[in-house]
C-alpha cells in the first residue's frame, strides 16, 4: 500500500499487475524469485522489490509534496523492524505460534512513542505529511484493524486522529481501487490515479498490441506487481 501512495502522489505512471498471492504468476516470480510484493520492473529490466525502495524511486522522479524532505530513518527502521515483528505476531498468532497479548503490548509501546511525537505538529516530521507518515501509516492501520474497539479505547488521541485523517484522505481513497488478478493477455492497467478517479484501462488498440507482444504505448512504463488482497 505504501508504494501505491508514493506512486500516486508522484504521478509517475506504471502498468499495474494485481496478483493473488496464492497463485503468483510466473512472470512475477521470474522477476523476483523471493515471491513477495510489491515488485517493480523497470523498462531496462531493473527490479525493485521492496516497498520502501519503490517509494524512493517514485519520489526521486517527482516529489510534488516534498515527502523526501520529511522523513525519519530511525522511525522507519523501527517500524519495519520491531513494530512489524510485533504486528505480525499479534495479527497472526497461529502462524507464528506467538502470544498475541504480549506482542500487542509491545506494539502499543511503540505507538505511544508515535503519539507523543505527533502531539507537537500533527504529522511525524512537521505539520505536513511526508515519507515517514506514509511509510508507517499502513502498518499502524493493520495494527488498529486487528481489534478496532480495543485500539479506539487506548489513550492515543494524536495517533488515532492522524490515522483517521490519512485513512480518510482523497489520496488513500484513490489508491484503494480493487482489481481482478492479472493474467497473460489482459488489457494493461495504467496506475496513475488522481483523487476520486480510478486508474485507467488501456484503450482497445493498445490492448491488442499488448496481447500481440508489442508495447502497450509508444514508451512503455514500469510494470508493478502488487497484492490482490490489499484492503
Amino acid at each position: 500500500m505504501r508504494a501505491r501512495l508514493a506512486l500516486a502522489v508522484s504521478g509517475v505512471p506504471v502498468e499495474l499487475r494485481e496478483v493473488k498471492l496464492s497463485a503468483k504468476p510466473a512472470p512475477m516470480l521470474e522477476a523476483s524469485p523471493k515471491g513477495t510484493v510489491p515488485v517493480l520492473v523497470l523498462p531496462d529490466g531493473t527490479v525493485i522489490d521492496e516497498s520502501l525502495d519503490v517509494m524512493h524511486w517514485a519520489l526521486t522522479l517527482n516529489d510534488p509534496e516534498h515527502w523526501l524532505k520529511r522523513t525519519d530513518t530511525a522511525l522507519i527502521d523501527r517500524n519495519d523492524g520491531a513494530f512489524k515483528h510485533h504486528l505480525d505476531r499479534y495479527k497472526y498468532p497461529e502462524r507464528h505460534g506467538s502470544e498475541a497479548p504480549a506482542h500487542r503490548a509491545s506494539g502499543l509501546a511503540i505507538l505511544q512513542d508515535l503519539d507523543a511525537q505527533l502531539a507537537e505538529h500533527g504529522q511525524l516530521c512537521g505539520p505536513n505529511r511526508g515519507l515517514a507518515d506514509m511509510a508507517l501509516m499502513p502498518f499502524v492501520r493493520q495494527f488498529a484493524a486487528v481489534d478496532p474497539a480495543w485500539f479506539a479505547s487506548q489513550p492515543l488521541p494524536h495517533l488515532q486522529r492522524w490515522l483517521a485523517d490519512h485513512a480518510g484522505s482523497a489520496l488513500f481513497g484513490a489508491v484503494m481501487t480493487k482489481f481482478a488478478p492479472w493474467h497473460e493477455g489482459d488489457s494493461p492497467v495504467r496506475f496513475r490515479p488522481k483523487a476520486g478517479r480510478a486508474p485507467a484501462i488501456a484503450p482497445p488498440a493498445q490492448a491488442d498490441r499488448a496481447r500481440n507482444g508489442a508495447p502497450a504505448s509508444p514508451a512503455p512504463g514500469p510494470q508493478r506487481y502488487c497484492p490482490h488482497c490489499h484492503r
